[in-house]
């Protein structure tokens, strides 16, 4: 990865905290008449919020909805997916051809589950690596992105959240039999992105443990028993 790259990456994920200084002045007069002051410094760390900190590091970056192109070889992925992802993908490879690395850096899932599994088939077909690097996070949908890289790295650190999926009628996976349609092509998914039948059933029902409502967080080590990462 280039030095451009690498300075992307690290202005998001490890960004110096901004300091605020306080200055406090106190006046008093003892009992013997003497005027006194006291000056107090205090400084607070203010971590800059996250969202912050990307929208710099991307800032005067080529932007293809989602996606900002880091360099010839790398884009990173920073946004929410919705339907008009794929085409935007699509466009921006169309534009970059030479892109072969999608860093995950904040994903926070899609408002469009097909169109997400339409994406990550996308990522698949056209060969590239998915990577999550120190302090990167993946969310929700994000999670089917990053198993569609052909070779997928992850940082000890990184961060995926996962839920369980929810349908337009508020339907989540436990209410309809383990075979239905509705499971059964996040599945047959699963499998396309190179997970055998085991690996697919037991990372599907981590990814379902928890409802929609909530979130279950876990780390490189606690994935990596369903599907190989480097």
């Amino acid at each position: 990865m280039n030095r451009i790259a690498c300075a992307l990456l690290l202005s998001i994920a490890g960004a110096a905290p901004v300091a605020a200084q306080q200055v406090a002045t106190r006046t008093w007069v003892d009992s013997h008449g003497t005027k006194w002051t006291a000056v107090t410094t205090t400084q607070t760390v203010i971590e800059e919020p996250r969202n912050q900190r990307i929208a710099k590091a991307i800032a005067g970056l080529p932007r293809f909805g989602p996606f900002a192109v880091v360099d010839a070889s790398h884009a990173a992925l920073v946004g929410e997916i919705d339907s008009q992802s794929p085409i935007q993908f699509r466009d921006m490879l169309k534009s970059h051809p030479g892109i072969h690395v999608l860093e995950l850096i904040d994903c926070p899932g899609t408002v469009d589950d097909g169109a997400n599994l339409v994406l990550g088939r996308l990522i698949r077909h056209h060969g590239l690596t998915t990577d999550v690097p120190s302090g990167g996070s993946v969310r929700s949908g994000g999670f089917e992105l990053f198993l569609a890289g052909t070779v997928r790295h992850a940082a000890p650190d990184a961060e995926f959240g996962v839920h369980a999926w929810k349908d337009d009628s508020g339907h989540q996976p436990n209410d309809f039999a383990p075979d239905a349609p509705a499971n059964k092509v996040y599945l047959d998914y699963y499998r396309e992105m190179g997970l055998s039948a085991e690996d697919a059933e037991g990372l599907y029902a981590l990814t379902n443990s928890v409802p929609n409502e909530e979130m279950l967080w876990l780390r490189t080590k606690d994935i990596e028993q369903f599907v190989p990462v480097e």
